[in-house]
């Protein structure tokens, strides 16, 4: 059975896909910093295999594909789904130190778990990154998020390149329903997803699911390195 690591993988879409594939056979092991998001996605699927871990930990992450790499003898899929939004704003109010801290808990994680892996996956294994959709649009207000995104999406021509025959891909998402929108109360955050729906080409805000199929078809697919795939309903058109 294959044997997959998805860092940044106790909710949201990283939740998501861990499950997906989860289902389709592989031996999943879910990385994240929340012990009780952790205990909440082991209770609901108990076939995952729960590792409490800091992303930005370079010590941490080394230790843990060590112990899986013992066990396993390699891996055979890599998918990092870290958070890094902050940094929004027009650019005469825009924080660098904040900026900094989004590229310290996305950028620099994701690019030091690759390095990390990519010497242990199996020939054909598969990486896949999670960008989003400011990478590439010109949205006001995003100059922050976009530079992040876009260093993010950036790793995977080059990497898919030097580290063939493992695939590198990424998912761009756009706005999807994840915890990650739980500081806006509920009633407030239908009227704003009704509203940014109607923007959409496919008047749909995607749920976590809906990327996690994405990913899990850039993880399993062998016919498919180097790309980005947008999960935006349509978003890039729009903006």
């Amino acid at each position: 059975m294959p044997t997959t690591l998805v860092i940044g993988g106790s909710s949201g879409i990283g939740l998501a896909a861990a499950v997906r594939l989860s289902t389709l056979g592989d031996i999943v092991h879910v990385a994240g910093r929340d012990p009780r998001r952790l205990a909440d996605a082991v209770g609901t699927h108990p076939a995952l295999l729960p590792h409490e871990l800091d992303a930005g930990d370079a010590d941490a992450v080394a230790a843990l594909v060590a112990d899986l790499v013992e066990e396993y003898g390699s891996l055979d899929r890599l998918i990092v789904t870290l958070s890094g939004n902050e940094g929004v704003g027009a650019l005469a109010e825009l924080d660098l130190s904040t900026l900094r801290a989004a590229f310290e808990e996305k950028f620099w994680p994701t690019l030091a778990a690759v390095q990390v892996v990519a010497p242990h996956l199996a020939p054909g294994g598969s990486i896949t990154l999670v960008g989003a959709v400011t990478a590439r649009v010109g949205m006001p207000g995003t100059a922050g998020p976009g530079s992040l995104n876009a260093a993010v999406e950036g790793l995977v021509q080059p990497l898919a390149a030097e580290l063939a025959p493992i695939r590198v891909n990424a998912v761009s998402p756009g706005y999807v329903d994840t915890p990650w929108w739980d500081m806006v109360p509920q009633d407030d955050r239908n009227v704003l997803f009704g509203e940014i729906a109607e923007t959409l080409p496919t008047k749909h805000i995607a749920t976590a699911d809906d990327v996690a199929e994405v990913i899990v078809l850039l993880a399993t697919n062998p016919n498919r390195t180097g790309t980005v795939v947008e999960s935006d309903g349509g978003a890039h058109l729009t903006a």
